[in-house]
């Protein structure tokens, strides 16, 4: 089983997206939510307990997660020298990496860094001078020896010109990343940001889709590998193998989270919302573990087995009005059309032996929500 282990809700920066406004949302939503609004700051329950609870799972897999989990390195180091038969990874700005110790980052299978593109872009929604502290500090990083696979994990706004900050990222002769993930910020309060939203989406965001993928398979093509741009890699792979999935990123039934004071959800967005709490550390079987299912609309869809119903959190939330939601849903089908229409053209490429099947694969659940 996945775990994402909030060990502090503080953060060093303050980004233009942070999910800070995650309760108000929640309260306008029509979810009818409970939200526990007395979570600890800071992780307080006995470790000893969280090292029992994972002794009962043979093989888990804990992602530290925040706020910015390396403002606590001390528990980092902490868990990962107790936890019993576990693997490890972090979802971080980068900014103190230097502060946990290189034996301890290279035990690292995923380090998922939060950098948005091209540095003018991510100074702008994470604040300035903070691209060159994070290139800085991943630098350092792999002179070091770390040798686990680092994802450029971005937040994509209507500032962002997704063909051009995904090739950036991949191709900067300064730091290129071999992997690369995005997600889409969707934030629709008030009639004018819808309107620019659709126009975004419209003329920037769908056919700079089209655009990566064709990127994409080209690089397939030309030189015989498959570029790890996590959207298109295990989708594709279902894609060329007919097989449907849940929601991609294994929330409510592969991937849970365990927050600060020892209580288990879903989600990690999930902060606080008892009702979809599924057991507590202290008590609870991880091979047992509630399943917490989509329960909207989306299986409805006739992509659904490509999608896996995008977020369960906003499946309960319901944060968007239906046409604000068929925005996002319009995004997808764009997805899933492009890499569809490229089959022939991937699967010419598998069968000259350009790339093998296996080139599609990566750890499953390790972060990554797939599904922008």
């Amino acid at each position: 089983m996945f775990y994402h282990i909030i060990l502090t809700d503080e953060c060093n920066l303050c980004c233009r997206y942070c999910r800070g406004t995650v309760f108000d949302t929640i309260s306008q939503s029509d979810g009818n939510c409970r939200i526990d609004l007395s979570l600890p700051v800071e992780l307080s329950y006995d470790l000893g307990e969280l090292y029992t609870f994972l002794s009962k799972d043979p093989s888990p897999c804990i992602t530290f997660y925040g706020g910015e989990p390396l403002i606590r390195a001390d528990l980092v180091r902490e868990i990962m020298d107790h936890a019993p038969n576990s693997r490890f990874m972090v979802q971080t700005n980068g900014l103190l990496l230097d502060t946990v110790g290189a034996e301890y980052l290279n035990r690292m299978e995923t380090i998922l860094v939060s950098v948005d593109g091209p540095e003018n872009l991510t100074d702008y929604h994470r604040g300035k001078g903070t691209f060159r502290r994070v290139i800085a500090q991943l630098k350092a990083l792999l002179n070091r020896g770390y040798e686990g696979e680092l994802i450029a994990r971005m937040t994509v706004t209507q500032k962002t010109d997704i063909h051009r900050s995904v090739r950036y990222l991949a191709f900067n002769n300064d730091f290129p990343f071999d992997s690369v993930h995005w997600q889409i910020d969707a934030d629709f309060s008030g009639n004018v940001r819808i309107k620019d939203f659709c126009r975004w989406l419209d003329r920037s965001y769908k056919p700079g889709i089209m655009q990566l993928i064709g990127d994409w398979v080209r690089i397939m093509e030309e030189e015989g590998r498959v570029a790890r741009w996590y959207p298109f890699l295990q989708t594709t792979e279902d894609l060329l193998n007919g097989k449907k999935s849940r929601l991609r990123c294994g929330c409510g039934y592969a991937n849970y989270t365990i927050l600060t004071d020892g209580n288990i959800g879903p989600c990690p967005v999930m902060i606080g919302m008892t009702d979809f709490y599924v057991g507590h550390i202290r008590t609870a079987d991880p091979l047992s573990l509630p399943e917490i299912g989509m329960r909207g609309s989306c299986p409805e869809c006739d992509i659904f087995g490509f999608c896996g119903g995008r977020c369960l959190y906003a499946d309960i939330t319901r944060p968007w009005q239906p046409e604000q939601r068929e925005l996002i849903c319009g995004a997808v089908h764009t997805l899933h059309r492009g890499l569809y229409e490229n089959l022939p053209r991937i699967r010419k490429c598998i069968r000259s032996g350009r790339v093998q099947m296996n080139d599609f694969s990566h750890t499953r659940y390790n972060g990554c929500e797939i599904i922008p």
